[in-house]
């Protein structure tokens, strides 16, 4: 091989190398009904930028209580925008990030081919063929409350109680209905979407009218030692084709940037 040429496949390795220590790992708590549409932002995020994102999906209201006892987390992707405010107010986010990414919807879900007719709505939960309803427990969970919230406007909520099956967060809560353990599931619309579960199952979207608005909001966490990465990743979520994939998942999108107010 000529020295010109060996010098430039040294030189190749070595910006490779050099690229790959600047490189750094961010990790994201995001709140479950992101489980699918994120795994797709990541992997386009890590091949745009090299930088890696570690997603650790769960209930808003778990994260809340893990962030405020110090957890790990370089950004806090909520579905429920009260908690990046308290998360703000106590000094605990970086000032100016919090950020309202989307609204969520929840629908009722059955799998196929469903036991009662769907498109009827949440009065078919009270057929005797559905004996277990699963929803995300409210304590945490905010699609769990807006499920409640719901079936309360409907004046079912008393009449069904007794069926609830409570999900630690909505994608265990879709979970139980995939496998099983309930005959219906009021869930995130975002996973009702996503390719494996719109194959198995069959939907009626709850009318947004029935419940307050599913205000999904992130935040950068104070702690994080990657703040130039994690702000990346957020002005990575307000691009044009990421808006535009989220929008694929059913949530629907803020116009303005950030929420101040």
């Amino acid at each position: 091989m000529p020295i010109s040429r060996k010098l430039l496949v040294v030189l190749l390795l070595a910006l490779g190398l050099v690229a790959s220590a600047c490189a750094e790992e961010i990790t994201v708590a995001a709140a479950a009904d992101l489980q699918f549409a994120f795994q797709d932002v990541a992997a386009r995020f890590q091949k745009e930028t090299g930088h890696g994102v570690k997603l650790v999906f769960g209930s808003s209201g778990n994260f809340y209580a893990q962030i405020q006892n110090g957890a790990p987390f370089d950004l806090y992707f909520s579905a429920d925008i009260d908690y990046p405010r308290k998360l703000e107010a106590a000094g605990l986010s970086e000032p100016g990030t919090l950020y309202h990414y989307a609204t969520g919807r929840i629908v009722l879900w059955l799998l196929r081919p469903p036991k009662v007719d769907v498109s009827q709505g949440l009065p078919v939960l009270l057929s005797a063929e559905i004996q277990k309803i699963a929803i995300a427990n409210p304590e945490h969970a905010p699609y769990g409350r807006a499920a409640v919230a719901a079936l309360k406007y409907e004046k079912l909520y008393d009449r069904l109680s007794g069926k609830f099956v409570l999900g630690e967060n909505i994608s265990q809560t879709a979970s139980f209905v995939v496998s099983g353990g309930a005959d219906a599931g009021i869930v995130a619309l975002s996973l009702a979407l996503a390719p494996s579960m719109k194959e198995k199952g069959q939907y009626f979207e709850i009318p947004a009218s029935e419940h307050p608005p599913i205000e999904q909001a992130a935040v950068i966490l104070r702690p994080s030692p990657h703040k130039d990465v994690a702000r990346q990743f957020l002005e990575f979520i307000k691009t044009p084709a990421i808006v535009e994939l989220l929008k694929s998942y059913g949530f629907s999108i803020p116009d303005g940037k950030s929420l101040r107010e």
